[in-house]
């Protein structure tokens, strides 16, 4: 197939032991450190070799397949805004295809589906280059982390339909029901810092304030309180947003994104902010390499938020004594977490 090559684990995903490898020189090296990280990751060291397509665009189909023979599409999720092969952004439609290269993306993830006897709601997944030819990638046979983009803009209960499929139902909808109506996005809010390479934050949420409002979903694991772990994956939320166009959804995920606050650990809602804001994305003219060239620029600390917050907080917090304090005196813990973290 010629270089270069991508390199992928067998039996596991989110950029686990993937490898981009360019000569014949660099393959046997990167086949040792891959096996060894797969192994490590999933417990099996196999790997295997694709084609390796330059500065795609991440295309996936969702699609919902009964036990009778019935298989429908409800169109693409682009998800192309990636760190380490881990997406962190996912929206619909995609700004990268016409209605010609989405029927036949469409049509292409129906066949794959009912040519492997596939039942379950699924995704599709391809990669597609500059002149818009798509190349088929992986199936993910589940439901998956961004599927509110796709129920957002057509108004399908995907979980509901899958259970009905594992129950044995027949699909209840036919492909000419099934329309793309405005714009979604998806965020992945990570409880990692980006002003220190992504390290995990674990720690305690201090304080929290979650957006809300019309085209606002929220899908949180934490609340107020709620202790992090070190062993943990870094997911806490997902924020997803509609809105009736495209421009008009990354505003208010903007918006939902500067109501959104987090204190006691690092996030990344600040970086997920700078990312709607960039005139890359914006325009719709991005890849899977956006993050490479990325650089956010340092966000200046509302010291009137800051105030606004600790007084809340102090209000809220239930004032203990602690054996080493002096009767009449109250420790402070706003004391004991940096400035700079209130606005993540």
């Amino acid at each position: 197939i010629g270089y270069p090559v991508l390199m992928k684990a067998a039996m596991g995903g989110g950029g686990k032991g993937m490898r981009v490898v360019r000569s014949k020189e660099e393959l046997e090296k990167a086949i040792e450190m891959g096996r060894r990280e797969a192994k490590s990751a999933f417990g099996d060291d196999s790997v295997y070799i694709e084609k390796y397509v330059e500065q795609p665009r991440h295309i996936e189909v969702q699609v919902l397949a009964d036990h009778h023979g019935n298989v429908i599409h409800l169109f693409e999720r682009e998800c192309s805004i990636q760190r380490r092969y881990q997406k962190i952004v996912e929206e619909s439609p995609s700004a990268a295809i016409d209605d010609e290269t989405r029927l036949k993306m469409g049509e292409a993830a129906v066949n794959i589906a009912k040519a492997v006897g596939y039942t379950n709601a699924g995704t599709v997944e391809f990669l597609l280059d500059k002149n818009k030819n798509f190349y088929f990638l992986e199936v993910n046979a589940r439901i998956q982390v961004e599927h509110p983009v796709t129920e957002l803009v057509t108004g399908r209960d995907l979980v509901q339909a899958q259970i009905r499929i594992a129950a044995g139902e027949k699909l209840r909808w036919q492909q000419e029901d099934i329309a793309q109506n405005g714009h979604a996005i998806e965020v992945r809010i990570y409880a990692e810092d980006p002003d220190n390479k992504f390290m995990p934050s674990p720690g305690t949420v201090e304080f929290l304030v979650e957006p809300s409002g019309p085209g606002i979903r929220l899908e949180s694991g934490i609340f107020q309180g709620f202790t992090i772990p070190v062993h943990y994956d870094p997911i806490i939320a997902k924020l997803i947003v509609w809105a009736e166009n495209r421009e008009s959804c990354i505003d208010r995920m903007v918006r939902a994104l500067d109501e959104y606050r987090i204190v006691g650990v690092g996030t990344t809602i600040s970086f997920l902010r700078q990312i709607m804001l960039d005139d890359r994305f914006r325009s719709g003219g991005y890849n899977t390499h956006f993050l490479e060239s990325f650089a956010p620029e340092a966000e200046s600390v509302d010291m009137s938020a800051i105030a606004a917050i600790a007084a809340i907080s102090e209000k809220l917090t239930p004032k203990i004594l602690s054996t080493d304090q002096k009767p009449g005196t109250v420790k402070s813990k706003w004391k004991l977490i940096k400035r700079q973290r209130l606005l993540r």
